[in-house]
C-alpha cells in the first residue's frame, strides 16, 4: 500500500473535530480538486509503499483508539479491508474520508464522504478536467454509503466556496436520501481555504446558512492552528 504520510494530530474536521487521532494517509487519487489540499497524494502522489503489518505497527505506539484512513481516495488501495481488518482486531475506531465515487466492503465506525462539487473542477487544466467532472458524482455509490449496513455513522461534508453551491448541496442531499434518508445533523458545510483568513472570511457567512438550514457548521481547526503544514 502506498503511504504518503503518516502522522499523530487532533482531527480538525468532521464531528470528530479535536479528537486525538492517529491519519493514516494513503497516496492516489482518480480525481483532480482543484483546491486539493494534499497535491502530494493526489496530482503529484509521492509516498512509500508500505506493508499492513509495517502500517499496523505504527497505529499500535500510537496513544488513544481514532484512526482516521485518508487520502487521497483511500477506496483505491486494494489492501484496504486487511488494514480495516487489522485495526478492528487493534480495537479501534476507524474513519475514513472518502469522495464517495468508489466503494469497498469494509467496516467504518465513522463514514466522512466529502461529495465533489462543481467548484471542485479544475476547469484550467486540459487534462483533468473532463475526467474529474465525470467522476466526481457517482450516485450508485453515493447510495450504497446512505444504507450500508457496514457503517455505524456517516457524515456529509461539503467544501463550499461561495453562497451559490448550496443549490449543489441540496441537489446532491436530496438525490442520495432517495436511498435512506439523511439527518441534516450529519451534514456539515465546510468553507474551502487554506489559509486561516480565507477559512475565517467564508465561514462568516456559511456560519449563518448552517444555522438557517440546521446543518453542522466544520470550521477547519488544523488550518488555524498549524496552517496549511503536513503532518497536522
Amino acid at each position: 500500500m502506498k503511504i504518503a504520510e503518516m502522522f499523530y494530530s487532533i482531527q480538525g474536521e468532521g464531528k470528530l473535530t479535536g479528537v486525538p487521532s492517529f491519519f493514516i494517509r494513503t497516496s492516489g487519487c482518480n480525481l483532480r480538486c482543484r483546491w486539493c489540499d494534499t497535491p502530494y497524494s493526489s496530482w503529484d502522489p509521492t509516498g512509500e509503499n508500505m506493508t499492513v503489518s509495517q502500517i499496523l505497527d505504527q497505529a499500535a505506539q500510537k496513544p488513544g483508539r481514532h484512526v482516521v484512513i485518508t487520502g487521497g481516495e483511500p477506496m483505491m488501495q486494494g489492501q484496504l479491508p486487511e488494514l480495516v481488518t487489522g485495526l478492528k482486531n487493534m480495537g479501534r475506531h476507524i474513519t475514513i474520508e472518502t469522495a464517495g465515487t468508489l466503494w469497498q466492503e469494509v467496516p467504518m465506525d465513522l463514514a466522512s464522504i466529502s461529495p465533489k462539487l462543481s467548484n471542485s473542477t479544475p476547469t484550467d487544466h486540459s487534462t483533468w478536467s473532463q475526467t474529474h467532472e465525470q467522476r466526481r458524482l457517482n450516485w450508485d455509490v453515493l447510495a450504497r454509503f446512505a444504507r450500508s449496513a457496514l457503517i455505524v455513522e456517516r457524515q456529509w461534508k461539503f467544501v463550499i466556496c461561495k453562497p451559490e453551491d448550496m443549490r449543489e448541496v441540496d441537489a446532491v442531499l436530496a438525490t442520495v436520501s432517495q436511498a435512506a434518508p439523511i439527518n441534516p445533523a450529519d451534514v456539515i458545510l465546510m468553507p474551502e481555504g487554506v489559509t486561516a483568513d480565507a477559512v475565517q472570511t467564508r465561514g462568516s457567512w456559511l456560519a449563518e446558512i448552517c444555522r438557517e438550514r440546521g446543518f453542522r457548521f466544520g470550521m477547519r481547526l488544523h488550518i488555524l492552528l498549524y496552517g496549511n503544514t503536513r503532518g497536522t
